[in-house]
């Protein structure tokens, strides 16, 4: 047996116990594949980032959901990158993270948000029946097809591939029932990580979009605050040219983006907000907070049993 060092940072948001909780292994270079599943099922949040020293970037990060590994994930990078520049680990500027898809590079500012920038995006429309993603979410079909004028039902993705499903009301959104093997089989149907349900209804003035996101297939039946389906749902837009007369906000880093603010987790009380700025480039932005840090014992590499429990 043995002892590491655990965290979890509550990402996109500054309230501690809001926002998406991820959990953050600081030093993960001696550990194999099965002690770093082990220790995200054991933490039991949605992702887990595990950094690690890297020969091609600042550093490594590996993600795990709490049934197997994925390739990216926003708020878990958030957690991490947030409690590096808190321990003073990690200053204000630039850096770089090697991930399983590539090399990202990350943007500090000095009050300790995290820029990420995205995947170049990537957009398909897919033909599957409205009724058959009302039925899935939970929602009347009407209110699918209400607010597809312009906005169709298309697989979206910078990173992550999400199908994006916009609806008329908040209330909507509110009030969905998700079917979570359907959503996980129509998720499969169109190669998708999960599903992003959305409206441009809203609870905050300021904000862009209201959005629900559902994986089930990953282990995430919902995910309170979710960056990659962020940074997607924005590219999405751009795409369909749903985002004339938005605000300049983040001129300062690309002086043709549009910085979008998506509020998310309200429905599992824990609200929090994405940034998003959409221009030459996607990026997604957020600030976290560390609610906990102490050390788990992790049973030896060579314990299977223990480790594949």
């Amino acid at each position: 047996m043995e002892t590491i060092r655990v965290l979890q940072v509550d990402a996109f948001t500054d309230e501690p116990l809001s926002g998406n909780p991820a959990g953050v292994v600081p030093d993960a270079d001696d550990l194999t594949d099965d002690q770093m599943g082990a220790i995200a099922r054991e933490l039991a949040v949605s992702e887990t980032a595990f950094l690690r020293s890297s020969d091609a970037a600042d550093r490594r990060v590996r993600y795990f959901t709490p049934n197997q590994e994925i390739d990216r994930c926003g708020h878990a990078t958030i957690g991490a990158l947030a409690h590096l520049h808190a321990e003073g680990d990690l200053e204000a500027g630039t850096t770089t993270l090697e991930t399983n898809v590539g090399i990202v590079e990350i943007e500090i500012e000095d009050d300790g948000t995290v820029w990420m920038t995205q995947n170049r995006p990537t957009i398909r429309e897919v033909d599957v029946g409205y009724d058959r993603v009302a039925e899935a979410v939970g929602v009347e079909q009407a209110a699918l097809e209400g607010a597809s004028a312009d906005l169709p039902l298309a697989v979206s993705s910078t990173g992550l591939p999400f199908l994006m499903v916009p609806v008329t009301y908040l209330a909507d959104v509110g009030n969905a029932e998700p079917d979570p093997a359907a959503i996980e089989t129509l998720s499969e149907t169109v190669d998708a990580t999960g599903l992003y349900l959305f409206t441009f209804d809203t609870l905050e003035a300021d904000s862009t979009l209201h959005g629900r996101m559902f994986a089930p297939g990953v282990g995430v039946p919902e995910d309170p605050v979710t960056g990659t389906a962020s940074g997607a749902v924005g590219a999405y837009l751009t795409r369909y040219g749903a985002l004339e007369g938005e605000g300049q906000d983040g001129a300062d880093a690309n002086e043709s983006a549009t910085e979008l603010r998506l509020e998310q987790g309200h429905y599992l009380d824990r609200p929090g907000t994405v940034r998003v700025r959409v221009g030459g480039e996607v990026s997604v932005g957020g600030r976290g907070v560390i609610v906990l840090d102490g050390r788990l014992i992790v049973p030896a590499a060579e314990d299977e049993a223990i480790l594949e429990a």
